[in-house]
């Protein structure tokens, strides 16, 4: 799933080619993708790109007459930039974008077509959208804390909760846990207050750190090459290989449809998490697909449990 450098980036280069064109038109390959009917997505035809944003995973077109695009790529969905009527790919296209100037295309790459487009209007809709998480580069350490305290759960769930934290996935938690060096089924109230304040720069230093390459590699052009496995990654898709730290083999858990990677010296003090230990927790304190939890409402809260402790 993009997370967010990887939307931010995405939000940079479409708001270069798109703020001030015309949004001709929306070319579907599917009606499924669109989830609202009032207003029509053809009220958003012949109005101009006002602005391009983030909210949370998700990506903002503002246009004309207060009217927005809310686009969440979910897991599998990736945009690509084309020349004027370009043709939406066969089997992974969903939609096309099209202004005067070129073709926004979305695709989806999974049999389970997940991603989703929004037509709303005016900033009060907009609202509706907002999961809570705070945005870690522009909050104090004081802000971390609390949202860190508001549930008790395993700081790897926490860091990927959009209710607690804005944008963090899979990829991203793993990377910051290892520069935090912290485990990941450690429980956020056990978390002592040099591990909060190390988690915290680690946060805020690994999405600036993936952010910037990320620009760099893409440079002037779109962004191909979204992936949730990059080769700069210290442990995230890195099972079995070294870690880059410690030269230790990389672990894994492996839970349903989710994998967390991490180093076991440099983590967990040398102990390997088995999985079939660990089922019990991740059964209470994780969703079994990444859709659930991104989809998990504001309001949703849950009482902290009593679970198995991380020593």
């Amino acid at each position: 799933m993009p997370e967010l450098p990887d939307v931010t980036v995405y939000v940079e280069h479409i708001a270069a080619r798109t703020v001030g064109q015309e949004l001709r038109g929306v070319r579907l390959k599917t009606p499924f993708l669109v989830r609202t009917f009032a207003p029509p997505l053809s009220s958003a035809f012949g109005k101009k790109v006002t602005g391009v944003r983030r909210l949370g995973k998700r990506i903002v077109v503002a246009l004309e007459d207060d009217l927005f695009l809310v686009l969440h790529l979910m897991i599998a969905g990736r945009l690509k930039w084309k020349p004027v009527g370009a043709p939406i790919p066969g089997k992974v296209g969903l939609a096309s974008f099209d202004f005067p100037n070129g073709a926004l295309l979305l695709t989806e790459a999974s049999t389970r077509k997940r991603a989703s487009l929004h037509v709303v209007k005016g900033e009060d809709a907009l609202r509706d959208f907002q999961r809570g998480g705070i945005e870690v580069d522009r909050a104090s350490l004081d802000a971390f804390r609390e949202a860190l305290a508001r549930e008790s759960h395993t700081v790897k769930r926490a860091l990927t909760d959009p209710r607690l934290f804005s944008g963090i996935g899979n990829a991203y938690s793993d990377e910051i846990l290892h520069a935090a060096r912290l485990s990941p089924v450690k429980r956020t109230t056990q978390l002592k207050e040099d591990e909060i304040a190390r988690l915290y720069e680690a946060t805020k230093d690994t999405l600036a750190l993936w952010t910037k390459t990320l620009r760099d590699e893409a440079k002037d052009d779109f962004p191909e090459k979204v992936t949730a496995f990059r080769e700069g990654m210290a442990v995230h898709g890195k099972y079995g290989k070294p870690c880059p730290v410690c030269g230790a083999p990389v672990q894994r858990i492996v839970y349903a449809d989710n994998e967390t990677n991490y180093c076991a010296r440099c983590q967990t003090g040398g102990k390997v998490l088995a999985d079939r230990a660990l089922s019990r927790l991740l059964h209470e304190d994780w969703p079994r697909t990444l859709e659930e939890l991104e989809e998990i409402r504001p309001s949703e809260g849950s009482r902290p449990r009593a679970t198995p402790t991380d020593k």
